[in-house]
């Protein structure tokens, strides 16, 4: 592959530097082992950052915030307490995600880091291997969405616009550089790189991110999990604004995945 893939773009999105869009459409069986994680993002959790008033137009500030107590709620993996700690999350900085500012569209400038906005959000990142595993995330608000905000047209528009809009954007901290230059930094739009399947039910959506759909993206994920022991990656979510009135973007939530054991996966019915 041509070392111009991984060149640094500022202005221009793109797949993951490995993904091209002649990306397969077979589809894979995902039932087997899951990865389950539970993450509540910093911003959900009691006294610690205070929304940004230009987060509040995306939720309902006329409601009051409903408390999340997540002590009960477990998955199989546990929280770290340093970036020491291995086979376990954390909550990164963001920094260093690179996200559209309020004058993207005149200027071209990208946020070196983003606040993040917390969401209600099921997150199932779907890997093919032998068994197939599910990395689960979980991510709740305190309020409401805003009607008529850029997060309430993607909770409840088509697959369609979700496709268009939904975004991920990847960072290898630490890790073998072959998988830093295959994975790469730049943000992808997931519903044009792979097979994406939502389910909106009750006060929810959860996503379904099949790896498998993408020969290309197949590849990739196969050299990450060759070295996921020795790995910490970052992962943002996020919607794409496209017009003045979304901007600027925000991170929905993310995660840091610390040198992950693919033992400590359990058995899913």
């Amino acid at each position: 592959m041509s070392s111009a893939k991984y060149e640094e773009d500022d202005v221009q999105d793109e797949f993951y530097d490995a993904i091209t869009k002649d990306s397969s459409d077979e589809e894979s069986d995902h039932e087997g082992r899951k990865l389950k994680q539970n993450n509540a993002s910093e911003d959900t959790a009691p006294n610690k950052i205070s929304v940004a008033p230009e987060i509040i137009k995306e939720l309902d500030t006329t409601v009051d915030p409903v408390p999340l107590d997540v002590s009960g709620v477990h998955g199989s993996l546990s929280k770290g307490k340093d970036e020491k700690d291995t086979d376990c999350w954390t909550c990164p900085s963001c920094e260093g995600f690179k996200i559209r500012g309020k004058s993207y569209l005149k200027d071209n400038q990208k946020l070196e880091e983003g606040k993040k906005l917390p969401f209600i959000l099921v997150f199932n990142l779907q890997v093919p291997a032998k068994p197939n595993y599910s990395l689960v995330l979980y991510y709740a608000s305190e309020r409401p969405i805003k009607e008529d905000s850029l997060l309430a047209k993607f909770v409840d528009g088509t697959d369609a616009f979700r496709d268009s809009r939904f975004k991920l954007i990847p960072s290898i901290v630490e890790g073998y550089w072959m998988v830093k230059r295959a994975v790469g930094t730049k943000a992808c739009l997931l519903g044009k790189a792979v097979t994406c399947k939502y389910h909106r039910q009750d006060n929810f959506l959860e996503i379904d991110l099949d790896i498998g759909s993408s020969s290309v993206a197949r590849r990739v994920i196969g050299l990450v999990m060759g070295y996921v022991t020795s790995l910490v990656v970052d992962l943002a979510i996020l919607i794409e604004a496209k017009e003045d009135e979304e901007l600027p973007e925000y991170i929905l939530g993310a995660v840091r995945l610390n040198r992950l054991s693919i033992e400590s996966a359990v058995s899913w019915e």
